[in-house]
């Protein structure tokens, strides 16, 4: 793995100063409603952030504008990566709501090939392999980058909620929010929203004002929470 010898970028505070990190998601809108502010600090640092996304999510339950969820979804997709100034995007077509059914082994070597042939990632980005919502797709796509990650030796950071956000939101609307206490969390990382507010309006077709996404930004703050689920080199030594 090639690492970079800049030194005039600009760092982030708790992240390392990263060339370029390829985010391993099953939806279209996972990268925004989930990513977006981690991404958005990403970027701003002078990261390349590629989106890998394994399915089209035509299988929502939300159909916030009329046509083809598989199409709209993919149209979404550009343009919340425009947003938040991803370098580039994959999107594949496995069936939403059915990447466990597809297999570890097949993903992997999705996440392989879109990792590239030559100068590697510095590292791969994933959901808490809890899946954060309990969502199955979710444990599927993260459970690919870590095998990946596994294959090439990079490091891989989870995002997560704190333990009492997912309660609250558990509670208030009835679905299985799984967080972590402070001793399993590695990094607060302070964001800022407004790009990530600009990309979640891309997906029109699932940006309810009524979505469970306005009030998990409420109950966050201006802090996201990672958790190292294949530290850098440095740490495993």
């Amino acid at each position: 793995m090639s690492v970079s010898t800049e030194t005039t970028r600009p760092s982030v505070p708790g992240l390392p100063p990263w060339r370029r990190a390829l985010v391993v998601v099953a939806h279209p809108d996972d990268e925004s409603f989930g990513l977006g502010a981690v991404i958005d600090r990403l970027v701003s640092a002078g990261t390349a952030v590629e989106v890998l996304c394994l399915t089209h999510g035509e299988a929502s339950t939300l159909h916030g504008v009329e046509g083809d969820l598989a199409v709209l979804r993919a149209t979404e997709l550009d343009r919340a990566a425009e947003a938040l100034g991803i370098s580039r995007t994959v999107l594949r077509s496995y069936p939403d709501g059915g990447l466990a059914g597809v297999g570890t082994e097949l993903l992997t070597e999705e996440v392989v090939a879109a990792l590239g042939d030559g100068d590697l990632p510095d590292a791969l980005i994933a959901f808490d392999p809890s899946g954060i919502t309990g969502h199955s797709d979710h444990r599927a796509a993260t459970d690919a980058a870590l095998a990946a990650a596994a294959r090439l030796d990079l490091p891989v950071l989870g995002w997560t909620l704190p333990a009492d956000v997912a309660r609250d939101l558990a509670e208030e609307f009835g679905a299985p929010f799984t967080g972590h206490g402070p001793d399993d969390v590695d990094l607060v990382l302070p964001v800022t929203r407004r790009r990530q507010r600009v990309a979640a309006a891309a997906h029109a077709s699932q940006v309810l004002p009524e979505s469970v996404l306005w009030r998990r930004l409420e109950l966050l703050g201006d802090v996201e929470h990672l958790r190292w689920l294949r530290p850098p080199v440095t740490s495993r030594a």
